[in-house]
């Protein structure tokens, strides 16, 4: 099979499709209540940085499709990969001492990439699916130490770790759980690590302090002997983009070991060179997690794939057999689909072959200080994040950092006002997220500005003019 390149031009019927889609298609993350009139914005093509809608309107991709297509839209070789392996072989099962040529050779590629100590992945089909499938695989390594009360599991407010039910619990997003039920249970926030909304005349060691004692007392509360895991993001993504203070992290590490309390870095959004390394783990944040789960850049995005890779030390454990005859009974259907480890495995050698994650080194640092310029606009109170993860928190007053009123739409204004001028960026309250495609270079990095310079101008004079401001 041949994929060509460029795909042909297809023609729609744009008000047919949209109706179809409204009709038929229930929508993940969307207000209902504006869906019900309005349907969605139906994205049809795309190359490169770019994305076209339905209508033929072309936009440059601010948010990677969603943090994930990190070598950029079009890519015919993936695209030839995954086709040359469904004519050989599109699926058959990893159960039962079954395997497949991708499968095997991803997971030894992801240990190469890994720190040291992490040579053993199991596969999932996404970044919940890796975050659930982690949490029964910690419980029943502690039920396999004889450690059988070790089953809380500490996360922060303003986590995302995903929308299957124990990864829903994980997530801390309060809205996120409106109306859901979570396994309360099972887990236990913390407080966030947020830099710009720390106590006023905090110093950032001292806010580092105040964290990690945090967690000292917690576990001091629970019990270490009923708690088998910390869970965090290196940069908290859907949560707002927060950055902890400096040596956050390798401290609650160092804290957790003390208790016997597995560290599990969710690397779902800050892996394959959105940092501009691999992994961020060890290379951005001196941790040495005990596991680390990834998806989204795993793949960019072309097929459905997660993973979660553990540390020789539990694997140890999770390869014994339980009992004679005894099997490790989890896993699913596509764990390690060949088609989808073949999109990853084109996907890492491009990212190589292109030095995809220098080039986020070296441009990184250049759209975060382009992003900084914002912050003259009235509304911009914080402009965060590291390389190509970023985030602009939109408030009322910048002394205070006090929100505009929910009903203003602040990061959907902003959103609106930059697509209208070609570029989609992500709203998310009173926030907008940017997440691009790693291949972004400085020309790029000034056009986008420009647009978010007139965006920002344009919404705070709506705001003005609607009694917010």
């Amino acid at each position: 099979m041949t994929i060509e390149t460029p795909t042909p031009p297809r023609t729609f019927d744009a008000q047919a499709l949209w109706q179809k889609d409204k009709d038929h298609f229930i929508h993940p993350f969307t207000d209902y209540s504006v869906f019900h009139d309005k349907g969605c914005d139906l994205i049809t093509d795309s190359d490169g940085i770019y994305v076209e809608d339905v209508h033929g309107n072309r936009f440059i991709d601010g948010i990677a499709g969603l943090w994930c297509v990190n070598v950029g839209h079009g890519r015919a070789e993936i695209g030839q990969a995954m086709a040359d392996q469904a004519t050989r072989m599109a699926y058959f099962s990893t159960f039962n001492n079954l395997s497949n040529a991708p499968a095997a050779e991803l997971a030894s590629k992801l240990a190469e990439l890994a720190p040291a100590h992490l040579n053993h992945v199991f596969f999932s089909c996404g970044g919940s699916a890796a975050n659930d499938a982690t949490i029964r695989l910690v419980h029943y390594y502690f039920n396999r130490l004889g450690k059988p009360n070790k089953k809380r599991i500490l996360s922060r407010n303003n986590a995302y770790h995903g929308t299957t039910y124990m990864a829903a619990s994980l997530t801390g997003i309060a809205s996120n759980n409106w109306a859901f039920d979570t396994l309360d249970h099972l887990v236990t926030h913390l407080s966030e690590a947020n830099l710009y909304r720390r106590p006023a005349r905090m110093s950032e060691a001292d806010y580092c302090d105040q964290l990690v004692a945090e967690l000292e007392d917690t576990i001091a509360e629970i019990g270490a002997e009923n708690i088998a895991a910390f869970i965090a993001e290196p940069i908290m993504g859907a949560g707002g983009v927060l950055m902890a203070p400096q040596g956050y992290h390798a401290r609650m590490q160092a804290v957790c070991r003390a208790n016997e309390i597995l560290f599990i870095a969710d690397e779902v959004v800050t892996g394959f060179g959105r940092l501009g390394h691999f992994f961020a783990s060890e290379a951005v944040f001196d941790t040495q997690p005990d596991i680390i789960n990834c998806a989204k850049g795993l793949s960019s995005g072309y097929a459905p794939l997660g993973a979660t890779l553990i540390s020789d030390k539990l694997f140890e454990v999770l390869g014994t057999p339980q009992r004679k005859g005894g099997v490790l009974s989890t896993g699913f259907t596509y764990s390690g689909h060949p088609v989808s480890c073949a999109a990853a495995l084109k996907n890492i050698e491009i990212i190589e072959r292109e030095r995809i994650c220098e080039n986020v080194r070296e441009v990184g640092p250049y759209l975060e200080r382009k992003l900084k310029t914002l912050a003259d606009h009235e509304t911009v109170g914080d402009v965060r994040g590291s390389h190509f993860m970023l985030a602009i928190e939109n408030v009322a007053d910048k002394a205070t950092k006090e929100l505009l009123p929910v009903e203003a739409r602040v990061g959907d204004r902003v959103a609106a006002e930059a697509q209208q001028r070609g570029l989609i960026i992500r709203p998310v309250g009173h926030l907008n997220i940017i997440s691009p495609p790693l291949i972004w270079d400085r020309d790029t990095v000034d056009r986008v500005v420009a647009i978010l310079d007139e965006a920002f101008a344009a919404t705070t004079a709506c705001l003005r003019a609607d009694g917010y401001l």
